[in-house]
């Protein structure tokens, strides 16, 4: 069908003036760790230029407060600062191994990027982490893994020892009960400061001493340690 040029007027300037739509996504994360915590999540909807961490680059005091013992208040004043949208915790508590958070509903306004963090317990300062994933724009689902990641901040000593306060070695908590006691400590020969793919922790079977407070059957990882899916509506 032709249509005359005050028509066309018409439409166009209908589809000019409509409103702009937030963008409404659902998420799912599944821990795919054998015996190992995930804190209380962050996921953050922001700009293009916004960051929870970087890796190469220097985790900020922020990162390292959600790294060394789980707290994630200041990324989420610094998303919410930079006006980004977040939900915090979606699994009221601990992420447990091979357990499942899902039915997130995330209402992302005109933000283009989405990041998603927490702390992996036990260990000194890995965290999975999401670094600004662009939004699709097409409605559907998305699913992908992820990392662990080291925040660069703390030795990997592994001696569990209650310490959550950055700056304060040690771990906070084996949150499953199975962590050993009474270690010397790992040597970390690693010199890396900055954020970067987590190695792994090396742990051992001596739950009364030994060089590790971590059990080796129990708390090692390979990457990836996380499933998410994101459906676009």
């Amino acid at each position: 069908m032709k249509l005359n040029p005050i028509t066309k007027l018409l439409i166009l300037g209908s589809i000019i003036t409509l409103p702009a739509t937030a963008a409404e996504i659902e998420i799912s994360i599944t821990n795919l760790t054998h015996g190992n915590h995930f804190t209380p999540l962050l996921i953050a909807a922001h700009d293009a230029d916004s960051h929870l961490f970087q890796v190469g680059e220097m985790a900020t005091s922020a990162l390292q407060k959600m790294a060394e013992g789980g707290d994630i208040g200041d990324l989420d004043s610094a998303v919410m600062a930079a006006n980004g949208v977040t939900v915090t915790n979606p699994a009221a508590g601990l992420l447990a191994p091979s357990a499942k958070v899902e039915g997130i509903m995330l209402d992302t306004g005109d933000m283009t990027h989405l990041s998603i963090v927490a702390m992996v317990l036990p260990t000194n300062d890995a965290f999975v982490g999401l670094d600004a994933w662009q939004l699709p724009t097409e409605a559907g689902s998305y699913s992908f893994t992820l990392n662990a990641y080291d925040a660069g901040t703390e030795a990997n000593d592994e001696i569990v020892n209650g310490g959550g306060m950055s700056g304060v070695a040690g771990i906070p908590a084996a949150p499953g009960g199975d962590g050993g006691m009474n270690a010397t400590g790992v040597m970390d020969m690693s010199s890396n400061d900055k954020v970067h793919i987590h190695p792994g922790v090396l742990g051992d079977t001596d739950l009364q001493g030994g060089m590790s407070d971590l059990d080796s059957r129990v708390h090692r990882w390979l990457n990836p340690v996380a499933r998410v899916t994101v459906t676009v509506k």
